[in-house]
């Protein structure tokens, strides 16, 4: 599957150091897997997680799900080893935490090409700051090799000293920065998690509003919600069959060499059907994954 219509509805994060937790990984339906070595893991277990999450990947079982790997900032002092571990243990993308300039990327591409790392193990940047969704634009330039941007938004919420409401309406601001940057470059990005778990509500409100903004999928803390962020991120039966009416529509059209196109009284131009392959390419995507 190209990258740009692979399926990212889901993508949640696991501590490493719980072998139970990425055993466990293996059975669900999560698009994307983030096995964490940074804010989920103590410091007295670094390196079992880093231990555990290399062996888990070498291992598979994991089927067509995406792994990503969290390693710890190059700052800290597991960082640097983190990235030389990941390199060749087979995750499909390393995600950098608090990135704040294209440089920090950069730095830990270095590592991991020195470590060996394959050419199509892609970066991810989280943006979970001020100054990371300042540098928003500057951050998702950096490299061809980065693959998206990953929404923080605990952390950045923390140091606006906003209110985390509902409606997220304080966040709106850092959260469209971050989209337009994504977007200018080409790039998936993927919003930030809700950490009450009993509030299904709010849940459903906070997946909703980001596939309204446009966002790719939903980072998630707990395998319960996976279904419900699938569910909310995919593209809705109707809305597939209306692309694949434009579609046939503009192809008719152009085959008889027809300018305008006009389907149920609205004018599609090449944009809707640009947008139309869109949703049918990822609906499509999403059919073929396998359910195990």
């Amino acid at each position: 599957m190209s990258p740009t219509i692979r399926p990212r509805r889901s993508a949640l994060y696991m501590p490493a150091s719980n072998q139970r937790a990425l055993d466990k990984a293996k059975t669900l339906s999560a698009d994307v897997l983030i096995f964490d070595l940074e804010d989920a893991v103590a410091p007295d277990a670094k390196d079992l997680a880093r231990e555990q999450a290399v062996q888990a990947l070498a291992a598979g079982g994991f089927g067509q799900r995406e792994i990503i790997v969290r390693i710890n900032a190059l700052s800290t002092p597991w960082g640097v080893v983190d990235a030389q571990a990941v390199a060749r243990s087979g995750a499909q993308g390393v995600a950098l935490p608090k990135v704040e300039s294209a440089d920090m990327l950069r730095q830990v591409l270095n590592l991991l090409t020195d470590a060996g790392a394959p050419d199509d193990l892609g970066l991810w940047a989280m943006v979970e700051t001020p100054r990371g969704v300042l540098a928003a634009h500057e951050i998702a330039a950096a490299t061809p090799r980065l693959t998206g941007l990953i929404m923080g938004t605990s952390d950045l919420a923390k140091d606006l000293r906003c209110a985390h409401t509902p409606d997220r309406q304080p966040l709106l601001t850092s959260l469209s920065l971050c989209l337009l940057a994504a977007r200018a470059n080409g790039l998936c990005i993927l919003d930030g998690v809700h950490l009450d778990l009993d509030d299904m509500e709010g849940f459903t409100l906070s997946c909703q509003q980001g596939r309204d903004l446009g966002f790719d999928g939903k980072t998630l803390i707990h395998p319960k919600t996976i279904t419900l962020a699938n569910e909310i991120f995919a593209p809705a039966a109707t809305d597939v069959a209306w692309a694949e009416k434009i579609i046939a529509a503009h192809t008719e059209a152009t085959a008889a060499g027809k300018g305008v196109v006009v389907v149920d009284g609205r004018l599609v131009e090449n944009l809707h059907v640009e947008r139309a392959r869109q949703v049918v390419a990822l609906s499509q995507a999403i059919a073929a994954l396998s359910p195990s």
